[in-house]
């Protein structure tokens, strides 16, 4: 089963108020969101980073920020008392999320996962994203997606400096 197979079943079954976007490709957080025509605050940028808890101990985290904002490594490696945290590389965050980059949906589905969200996203009656392919997107309400997710809810994303889709570090790889 697809990642947007489990997706669409998980939304189903959680009787969730949503509606499918079909789109042509894009997996940019800020181009979708024109394609989409919502504001960029309500898109859930998805990002995959491995945080070092020591020598040989790491967790990989699926951090969601909204898309006009920017992730702030250093807060999530203190969030975690990490050594060092950075993106996971694209075939790690890929596998993890089981969908391409550009794709990646504000779920935890995979066991080594955690889920944080940060709670400038949440304020929104609704929240978009790419639903796990690159031509369609999910307009999913808020409420409903914190009932199925059950996010860790923490402050993790930062205003951006340099522009809108911008990480603090490293490169996007929503």
């Amino acid at each position: 089963m697809t990642t947007h197979d489990r997706l669409m079943d998980l939304l189903e079954q959680g009787r969730a108020r949503f509606r499918i976007i079909d789109h042509p490709p894009e997996g940019r957080t800020e181009p979708a969101s024109l394609l989409r025509r919502h504001d960029l605050s309500q898109a859930a940028k998805c990002l995959v980073v491995r945080v070092a808890l020591g020598r040989r101990a790491r967790r990989y985290v699926l951090a969601v920020v909204p898309g006009d904002r920017r992730l702030d490594l250093d807060g999530l490696n203190r969030l975690y008392a990490g050594t060092e945290s950075s993106f996971a590389t694209r075939e790690i965050a890929e596998r993890l999320a089981g969908s391409v980059s550009g794709s990646v949906v504000p779920f935890a589905l995979h066991p080594d996962l955690d889920l944080v969200v940060d709670p400038d996203l949440l304020v929104h009656k609704e929240i978009f994203f790419n639903a796990a392919r690159l031509d369609r997107s999910v307009a999913l309400a808020t409420e409903d997606y914190v009932d199925l997710a059950a996010p860790r809810v923490e402050v993790i994303a930062q205003r951006s400096l340099t522009g809108a889709g911008t990480v603090s570090r490293g490169a996007e790889i929503s």
